[in-house]
């Protein structure tokens, strides 16, 4: 089983965290999944992911003063293996687990994931609970020094003992029995514990011995360039950012580590930009109530297109149910999508405070992508030599028209040089 054939290409899907943060329940991750069946899966979209704390009881009935209850009730059978929360999920009464979720995912013609945290529970080890396969107790495999600074579920365990592996190899055979596709794994990526480097590499063995094509996503960012090819090993998703929320400094910024990252993608290993904020959202920073997103639609634009030319996993952090026109038009353009899934070797030729340029081409189709961004605060044009798109091996401009692929509008680029005039915080994209 080869871990790059898991998602050969950027998988596309749905996450719960930006909208319901820790309270989302069974009968609203269904009614997600039943909108992305009905009107996103034929362009693509297949993963939906309940996001953190779906063990946890009485998650989010103190938001006013935390996200996660300190040293909260968490829900495990006896071998420390946590199980999601009964009230929030019914159908997992009877040791069930997420089987009968996940059956129904996947009655839809969809994939299932869910997220999970580094470690084993804290809970597990302060109550001397065992490890399946061992007679080892988690207390003995438990690291007190190695914790979460901002969740307070689990620690992290001892890599030197290999019931810590035994440990993991129990987890994620229980995830593959109930059918999980996709594993969310927290507090790993950017390596903040001593232990999370050799964590990873534990999570992947684990994943590998079920013999079931589990994605893995680290969390969070920023992961470290210098790890590149261990993450590419490893994972099939790695951030590359810290949790990303709808403020245009943070998307002016994923120009930078985008730029960083370019070259590192390739079939089954994707860095991540992490997910799109863009429709109705509500999980930002403890906020509950629903809200429209901070972005504007031309910033919304810009975050789709950096997203799909770089070739980053697309993970809609928005609540399906009731999506307005254009949020649903931006998710679901075939020409935007199929960029992402054929566009190779992107780079960005161009960037400073006012505008960016990026390029990609599609061998199969031959033909060649420039998107150019506006940075600035006003409208602007636009230009670069696309000559520049061949130097850096990309697909060279021979003549014939240009199509905007946001609008659908052709053009031509003359000489050979590129030009549009941009909104501000906007972008537009070209296939010639």
């Amino acid at each position: 089983m080869d871990k790059n054939q898991f998602a050969l290409t950027p998988p596309m899907g749905w996450n719960s965290y930006d909208y319901y943060n820790t309270e989302v329940t069974e009968a609203q991750v269904r009614e997600n999944a039943e909108f992305m069946a009905a009107h996103l899966k034929p362009f693509g979209w297949e993963y939906v992911v309940i996001d953190i704390q779906w063990y946890a009881k009485d998650a989010g009935s103190q938001s006013s003063r935390y996200q996660y209850i300190p040293f909260g009730q968490l829900v495990m059978d006896e071998y420390s293996r946590l199980l999601p929360d009964l009230v929030r999920f019914p159908s997992s009464a009877g040791g069930r687990g997420f089987k009968p979720l996940a059956d129904y995912i996947h009655s839809l013609g969809l994939k299932f994931g869910i997220h999970v945290m580094r470690g084993i529970p804290r809970q597990a080890a302060h109550s001397h609970m065992g490890i399946l396969g061992s007679n080892v107790r988690a207390d003995e495999i438990a690291d007190p020094s190695s914790i979460c600074p901002w969740n307070p579920d689990m620690y992290g365990v001892r890599p030197e003992m290999p019931a810590s592996q035994t440990y993991y190899d129990s987890i994620y055979a229980l995830y593959a029995d109930w059918g999980v596709d996709f594993i969310k794994c927290d507090d790993i990526c950017r390596e903040d514990a001593a232990s999370a480097h050799a964590e990873i590499a534990m999570i992947h063995r684990a994943i590998m011995k079920t013999g079931r094509p589990i994605v893995l996503s680290l969390s969070p960012g920023p992961a470290k360039i210098a790890e590149a090819q261990f993450y590419a090993e490893n994972a099939n998703m790695w951030r590359i950012t810290d949790d990303f929320w709808d403020t245009w400094p943070l998307l002016k910024d994923m120009f930078r580590r985008c730029e960083l990252w370019q070259g590192k993608t390739a079939p089954g290993c994707y860095p991540d930009c992490d997910m799109l904020p863009g429709g109705k959202i509500g999980g930002c920073f403890g906020e509950k109530a629903e809200r429209d997103s901070g972005f504007t639609k031309d910033e919304q634009i810009t975050m789709m297109t950096l997203w799909c030319i770089f070739g980053a996993p697309l993970m809609i952090g928005a609540k399906l149910p009731g999506m307005d026109e254009f949020t649903l038009k931006l998710l679901t353009n075939r020409d935007v999508l199929h960029l992402l899934r054929n566009g190779r070797g992107a780079r960005q030729l161009v960037r400073n405070e006012e505008e960016a340029v990026w390029t990609a081409y599609d061998a199969g189709n031959d033909c060649g992508y420039l998107a150019m961004f506006n940075l600035s605060d006003e409208e602007r044009a636009v230009s670069c030599w696309i000559g520049q798109a061949a130097a850096a091996g990309g697909k060279a401009y021979t003549g014939g028209p240009a199509v905007e692929l946001w609008t659908g509008k052709e053009t031509s680029f003359g000489s050979g040089c590129a030009a549009a005039l941009v909104p501000a915080h906007g972008a537009r994209l070209f296939r010639y």
